[in-house]
């Protein structure tokens, strides 16, 4: 497998949200976050796609994850009918707390199927915590996905570099 890059953003300020489009073949894409920072103690990042350039808000993102802990035993998160996708857990403004992950995006170019992610995240909090978010998430609209969209549920992002990839 090969990776040709389609689209990349680095924050270093205060920034609302990311969005990465391209996404224009039937291709399988990845995106990686690496360096994520939050302006806000206790925020997670989160996920949608986009249709045409715009964030898809409506209350259509099914999840599930596996939550793994360096601290106590694994749990489980899921969700129906959410407005996004949470990909990170909390973080915060320590600068030792920081997150990353990989997004593989299928079926976002196709007009008849859902748009879905894989997602694998992993987290580095204040409190020395490691915690890894394994699974995925749908959006249960048919219709074309031309991109993604980050940002976090409170505050703004502080940091990191997004880069969106076609995978050949």
């Amino acid at each position: 497998m090969g990776l040709v890059q389609v689209a990349t953003n680095t924050i270093t300020s205060a920034t609302a949200s990311v969005t990465l489009t391209g996404i224009d073949s039937d291709d399988v894409y990845m995106v990686s976050a690496v360096g994520i920072k939050s302006g806000t103690d206790n925020s997670y990042c989160k996920a949608r796609v986009t249709k045409s350039t715009t964030p898809d808000t409506t209350a259509n993102y099914d999840l599930a994850y596996k939550i793994l802990r360096t601290d106590t035993s694994f749990s489980t998160n899921n969700q129906t009918n959410g407005t996004e996708a949470y990909i990170t857990h909390n973080l915060g403004t320590s600068t030792s707390e920081f997150g990353n992950f990989i997004l593989y995006l299928y079926n976002f170019n196709s007009s008849s199927e859902y748009s879905f992610a894989t997602v694998e995240s992993t987290d580095l909090r204040y409190d020395v915590k490691l915690m890894s978010r394994t699974g995925g998430f749908v959006h249960t609209v048919a219709s074309a996905s031309d991109g993604i969209q980050f940002l976090m549920n409170s505050g703004n992002l502080e940091g990191g570099t997004f880069t969106l990839y076609r995978c050949i």
